[in-house]
């Protein structure tokens, strides 16, 4: 069956122009009229997706996440992206796109599959020595990084929060060396993951995102990380980690002490924002995966090098894409 078999849309007609009424403010309303049935539509059956059609969140199509049936044919404005997805996060719909799948560099936002394999390989609270070379292999490339030291020893959950939160590298590949074991098997396990999920144009070379042999040899495509980002947006570990602005590491017996903060801005600046996390290479540019609720609609999108070294410019094409996919008469509604 159908869409348009199950929920009859009688198409948008203008009104008969009033002589009695300015010509400029007629048109005004029409346009207007306009612009809400364009956007409140693809919403409408997205939400009678989730009610009617859950067998669509659970498994999307192989290959990609669902696509509405019909155009959309009006666009956030304004998006310097060349790349981006905004999907409806309960199904997986996709209700705008850019270049969806195009392979492209993606920073950092590797390391939301390095922190899915570490949470489904579980034991969290297994101690992790911090090598030399984790800390090394982030320096060599100018990563960015946790502050951590040679020696001192932190559980793979305190781990989990110095990756995701300031992006540190050197966090990264301290949990690859101890869940591969080695970096190697621990990359091959990301791979193997990437299969399972059904994203045939993902490919890691590395556990940080950091341009590892080169630029391009750790790619993804917008619609692939949006599949992987509601894969992870559904473990509760991995969502509390991530909606955390600032994490205090007080010193232990063999650690020293830390603070991350937080490299999403939204967090801050955009209410009803659930994560999930930054990325940036001279490669991919800037880019941002991200999720938010208004009204209990609830939206995950990606963009791909919003600016060569601007992270603003990432985080401000997120606002854009949310501030158009949300529906207006939800955003007067409470947050979550």
């Amino acid at each position: 069956m159908t869409i348009s078999t199950m929920i009859p849309v009688a198409p948008y007609r203008a009104r008969r122009l009033r002589p009695d009424i300015p010509l400029f403010d007629q048109v005004g309303r029409q346009n207007m009229a306009m612009r809400t049935y364009a956007r409140v539509l693809p919403a409408v059956v997205a939400g009678v997706l989730v009610v009617f059609a859950p067998t669509v969140a659970a498994a999307p199509a192989p290959g990609g996440s669902a696509q509405l049936p019909f155009p959309l044919t009006l666009q956030p404005e304004g998006v310097q992206a060349p790349a981006a997805v905004l999907a409806e996060a309960n199904t997986g719909v996709i209700v705008w796109s850019r270049q969806p799948d195009t392979r492209l560099p993606i920073a950092s936002l590797t390391k939301v599959m390095t922190a899915v394999v570490v949470l489904e390989s579980g034991d969290l609270e297994r101690p992790v020595t911090v090598s030399h070379a984790a800390v090394d292999s982030a320096a060599a490339h100018g990563g960015s990084t946790a502050g951590l030291v040679p020696g001192e020893v932190l559980t793979a959950r305190q781990l989990l929060y110095a990756m995701m939160l300031p992006s540190g590298c050197d966090a990264s590949y301290a949990l690859a060396e101890a869940f591969g074991p080695g970096r190697d098997a621990f990359v091959a396990r990301m791979n193997a993951t990437a299969h399972r999920l059904g994203m045939p144009n993902t490919h890691f070379s590395d556990p940080s995102g950091l341009p590892v042999p080169d630029d391009f040899a750790t790619y993804s495509t917008p619609a692939e990380l949006v599949r992987l980002g509601r894969h992870a947006m559904g473990n509760p570990v991995f969502r509390e980690i991530v909606r955390t602005p600032v994490q205090h590491q007080p010193a232990g017996p063999a650690n020293r002490q830390h603070v991350w903060e937080n490299t999403n801005g939204l967090l801050q600046e955009y209410p009803g924002t659930a994560g999930i996390k930054t990325g940036s290479t001279n490669a991919a540019g800037t880019c941002l995966l991200f999720e938010a609720t208004r009204g209990g609609q609830r939206l995950i999108g990606v963009v791909l090098n919003s600016s060569p070294h601007d992270l603003d410019a990432a985080t401000a094409d997120a606002r854009r894409i949310m501030d158009w996919g949300f529906l207006p008469i939800l955003s007067s509604l409470p947050i979550g």
